[in-house]
């Protein structure tokens, strides 16, 4: 609420200046406040995209523009000398051209000054890493659960990459995907609604880097983060690079009760397994459950006795077998 008082004191006093500093005269007040409001709306704009912009990425778009603005004042005063006609106004357009150019050049060119951006700009480094989000994580929807138990602390960082990600399949022809898209927007604002969750939305791109997998390793190496997924994928590809990864799979898995050889088991044998003769079951979390030999009890509820666990951060498998080969019970 001070923020929005103080902007709208700004505007206020912008249009009053305006009104004051016209001509006196029945239109030139009006105009006079209508400027004024005018260069507020400047202000404010510029003052939105300055808040959401990286401090390198001002810094170098800066220098570019002071560059830009002798380089064009330099090239205008070359054209002068050998074309005197033209007059001083080809000074305002070379000086406003190259400062222009320079300015574009230099933000966009930031995210390449990587070695120069750590040294010069030094991030301080808190107390808690920070922790990229990744697409599939947003899509899964877990994480907004998990945060909301404040076992992830934060704070959260969501690059600009990662959501146009989720823009394409929010925007895709396959209705699954639209679906899957409007939940992970759906589960950024859940996260943005824990209290005590730090969630950053950050600008901040690889630009030579094409795919979003790779951006986020590339930045999470920049910035000692760690990248929060469910991608099995991506998992082993952070592990190659040296990225620390928290897979929202391997924490599930841990979560589970634990199962060993010899337990038995009741289940509801839903379809046939990949191998001949096997049946797959679920249990209640999702697990899923194969019964050597099950096949011809689809449909029906059985017991049966674990013989191994398969764990792997894509979920567990567990292999059963029908204990004593008995038809199941009614």
């Amino acid at each position: 609420m001070k923020g929005i008082a103080v902007r709208a004191g700004l505007v206020v006093v912008a249009a009053a200046i305006g009104a004051l500093a016209a001509s006196v005269g029945a239109h030139a007040v009006p105009v006079g406040a209508a400027a004024g409001l005018v260069c507020a709306a400047l202000v404010l704009l510029v003052e939105r995209v300055v808040a959401r912009t990286p401090i390198e990425r001002l810094a170098w778009g800066a220098l570019g523009t002071v560059t830009g603005l002798f380089a064009g004042l330099a090239v205008a005063f070359a054209v002068l000398g050998t074309m005197p006609a033209l007059g001083a106004g080809v000074l305002g357009l070379g000086t406003l051209l190259g400062a222009w150019l320079g300015g574009v050049v230099g933000a966009r060119r930031a995210a390449d000054m990587t070695g120069l951006n750590a040294m010069l700009f030094p991030r301080a480094t808190p107390d808690r890493p920070v922790k990229l989000v990744d697409t599939s994580s947003l899509v899964d929807g877990r994480i907004a659960d998990l945060a909301a138990t404040g076992f992830i602390d934060g704070p959260l960082v969501i690059p600009e990459f990662v959501l146009r990600e989720l823009q394409q399949i929010a925007d895709a022809t396959d209705p699954r995907k639209r679906t899957r898209g409007k939940r992970g927007f759906e589960v950024v604002q859940r996260l943005q609604r824990v209290p005590g969750l730090a969630v950053d939305v950050d600008g901040a791109d690889v630009p030579d880097v094409k795919e979003v997998d790779e951006k986020l390793l590339a930045l999470a190496r920049v910035r000692g983060a760690k990248v929060i997924t469910t991608d099995y994928n991506l998992n082993k590809r952070a592990e190659v690079v040296g990225v620390m990864v928290l897979n929202i799979n391997d924490l599930a898995t841990a979560l589970k009760p634990a199962v060993v050889a010899g337990e038995p088991m009741r289940v509801h044998v839903l379809r046939e397994g990949k191998e001949s003769g096997q049946g797959v079951a679920y249990l209640d979390d999702g697990t899923m459950v194969v019964v050597d030999q099950g096949k011809r009890w689809i449909g029906q509820t059985v017991d049966v006795a674990v013989t191994s666990v398969l764990q792997t951060s894509a979920g567990r498998i567990i292999f059963t077998r029908l204990r004593d080969e008995e038809l199941p019970r009614a």
